[in-house]
């Protein structure tokens, strides 16, 4: 039954005000960026003033931010590329396999992502050193991969369970390997799960500052590692640093408008059964 419209007004309204609220932290830093700083850091604050394009120029073209942006992408499609399959056909085998090994599995696994990222900073770093892997693209997406696959198995597996087995016993009547069953029964199926996981993974790597901080350098650098360098108490690296993370916004808020059809029936996979 579809609910009285003064519910549906006052849940639209809460809706909106919860947006504003998340919205208006990017919206400050926007206008920051483009705000001379005695305009940006003005008491109280001023919201008619001309608008600038100066602090984007510089830390974009003069201070070369490009470079560190091809970086984060470099790192981040290629953690997807290995995470994804590795974690998608491992989450395919824990799907069918019932047995309580399978869940202990599991709950290690989960214990293993559980764990502060400062413990495992040192062990990579001392390995990456000992490998030589230190400010190489390898080093990070290692790292990345091996961080990231308890949350794409779970995720996955999550996604595989909802499949019914009488799917996988038709195919195998018809003659389908368990490769095959995989391949043509289960990935087809899951197709929007695979989409929500490649996102997640994408972000997650995307926005990684401990691991970038220890493992790259001059030549690997990534996007929060660099942006963490304006700061301070000169104001007009507040206004760069603004700069650059509306920058840095850019590429996942227009990679989550092209996938946008495929996560709402990734998140929505699964929720109604029958």
């Amino acid at each position: 039954m579809k609910p009285p419209f003064r519910t549906q007004f006052l849940l639209f309204v809460v809706l909106c005000a919860f947006t504003v609220l998340n919205l208006t932290p990017v919206l400050w830093g926007f206008l920051t960026s483009i705000k001379q700083p005695v305009d940006a850091f003005a008491v109280p604050p001023k919201f008619i003033f001309t608008p600038t394009g100066e602090f984007h120029h510089q830390i974009w073209i003069e201070h070369e931010f490009w470079r560190f942006l091809l970086n984060s992408i470099v790192i981040s499609i290629g953690t997807v590329c290995i995470s994804l399959p590795i974690g998608t056909m491992s989450a395919y085998g824990l799907s069918r396999i019932r047995s309580g090994g399978a869940k202990g599995l599991l709950a290690g696994m989960m214990v293993l992502r559980m764990f502060p990222q400062i413990l495992l900073a040192i062990p990579f770093f001392m390995l990456g050193r000992m490998l030589n892997l230190i400010d190489t693209y390898w080093a990070m997406i290692a790292a990345l991969v091996a961080l990231n696959q308890p949350f794409t198995i779970w995720l996955m597996r999550s996604f595989f369970i909802e499949i019914p087995d009488e799917l996988y016993e038709s195919a195998s009547l018809d003659g389908c390997s368990t490769w095959q069953e995989f391949r043509l029964v289960a990935l087809p199926i899951v197709k929007p799960g695979l989409w929500v996981a490649a996102l997640f993974s994408l972000l997650f790597a995307y926005n990684e500052f401990l691991f970038a901080l220890v493992l790259t350098g001059p030549h690997t650098k990534t996007l929060p590692v660099a942006i963490a360098e304006y700061g301070g108490e000169d104001v007009n690296y507040w206004s760069l640093a603004a700069a650059a993370a509306i920058g840095i916004m850019l590429p996942i808020v227009l990679f989550m408008m092209f996938l946008q059809r495929h996560l709402v029936r990734g998140l929505a996979f699964g929720a109604v059964k029958g």
